[in-house]
């Protein structure tokens, strides 16, 4: 499937609605809910059996990816913001929640994730940082050089705020909340 060019449009979805998607290990698309379809604009069939980052944006930093992958094959849970795209190339923004799925063998045979629709507030500050991150990848000819710049640059930042990024992420929901600024 080509991946379409980004468009400036922004899709959005109810502060009710969910966005569930259920992979396998390997990050494949085993179940995509309705929400998911609308919003990302796929068909069920389309998006089954395809890699998640199926709907990946390129504004994204691999290194959020790096972490979040490391923490749920890890066997923990992650909270991120995270940019989308959808079939014809418009964004959406979900926070998401990944969660490692067990099989009867009590090893990780799989990944499920609900999105929700993040506070705008929050967007404005994750969109400095991700900004921040993508320009350091993007500095290195070396895709894994730049990655590797970009996660260290995220350890630092985080490190200076003593926060881990949960603890960041979870500081931008709050900020929205009590008007007390994050890292």
């Amino acid at each position: 499937m080509q991946r379409p060019q980004p468009t400036k449009t922004e899709r959005n979805f109810g502060e009710d609605e969910i966005i569930v998607s259920k992979t396998d290990a390997k990050g494949r698309i085993l179940y995509a809910n309705e929400v998911f379809c609308r919003v990302g604009l796929y068909g069920e069939h389309e998006l089954v059996g395809e890699p998640h980052s199926i709907v990946r944006h390129p504004d994204m930093p691999r290194a959020v990816f790096h972490l979040l992958w490391q923490t749920i094959s890890g066997g923990r849970e992650i909270f991120a913001y995270v940019k989308n795209m959808a079939k014809n190339g418009d964004y959406y923004w979900v926070f998401a929640h990944v969660t490692p799925s067990y099989g009867k063998d009590g090893q990780i045979d799989g990944y499920h994730s609900n999105r929700r629709k993040p506070r705008p507030s929050a967007i404005q500050r994750i969109e400095k940082l991700y900004a921040r991150l993508l320009e350091e990848e993007n500095r290195h000819a070396d895709r894994k050089q730049g990655m590797a710049a970009s996660v260290k640059l995220l350890e630092n930042i985080l490190a200076e705020h003593g926060q881990s990024y949960e603890e960041f992420v979870f500081s931008l929901d709050e900020t929205e909340r009590t008007g007390k600024q994050a890292a």
